[in-house]
């Protein structure tokens, strides 16, 4: 299997504890400032390398906006962040967002292609990551095994991949992607992935919406 051909699966991963050690500082040459409102289409736009990719989901990440964020716009362009270059153009972004108002989730991490390699990516998450008390724990994302730099990445600041069949309405297809992520992953880093049980509130909470905010 090459890169190009890994499937869009789901993968979720859950932190109880921040592992400090895996902190790091943004670059003198970026900085960090929230996402404005007239912003917005960039931010659709981010996740998405190809711009024919990006046309092809505005109505879906449209739709996520209304669904996820709806009535919540001000505080969503809040914690939303970007990382910016010295010229202000965002080549990053990071959301801590707490879904259906219940618990906290990394959402929209990304980091620009022709930026990655940089740690640009490593000093967004620990932003991100040391806004958080530990009242705020666990904090979950939902990721893709074509990610799977970023899945090492998370493993570094303290998550886990979540072992249950289904999360809310989405299978769960870990048993799928362990073998793409030890094929992609470097043995070492592979090797570092830890698998836990999903706690029984998370998954009582996440069965009772038909929607997906995370």
């Amino acid at each position: 299997m090459k890169e190009a051909e890994i499937p869009d699966k789901n993968i979720f991963m859950m932190c109880e504890a921040l592992n400090r050690h895996a902190l790091t500082e943004l670059s003198a040459n970026y900085y960090i400032r929230s996402c404005r409102p007239d912003e917005l289409d960039i931010w659709k736009a981010m996740p998405f390398d190809d711009p024919g990719l990006a046309k092809e989901y505005e109505g879906f990440m449209s739709d996520y906006f209304t669904t996820t964020y709806g009535g919540k716009e001000e505080l969503f362009f809040a914690k939303t962040l970007f990382v910016c270059d010295l010229q202000d153009r965002p080549i990053g972004t990071c959301l801590l967002w707490k879904a259906y108002s219940k618990f906290n989730t990394i959402q929209w991490f990304k980091v620009l292609k022709p930026y990655e390699g940089q740690g640009i990516g490593r000093a967004l998450l620990s932003i991100i990551m040391q806004e958080l008390e530990l009242s705020d724990y666990p904090v979950y994302l939902h990721t893709q095994p074509a990610s799977f730099r970023a899945i090492k990445l998370y493993s570094d600041f303290g998550f886990s991949l979540l072992a249950s069949e289904n999360i809310g309405t989405r299978k769960n297809d870990l048993d799928e992607c362990w073998p793409i992520l030890e094929q992609f992953m470097p043995r070492e880093h592979f090797q570092q992935l830890k698998i836990v049980d999903t706690p029984r509130e998370f998954e009582d909470i996440v069965s009772q919406y038909d929607t997906n905010q995370f």
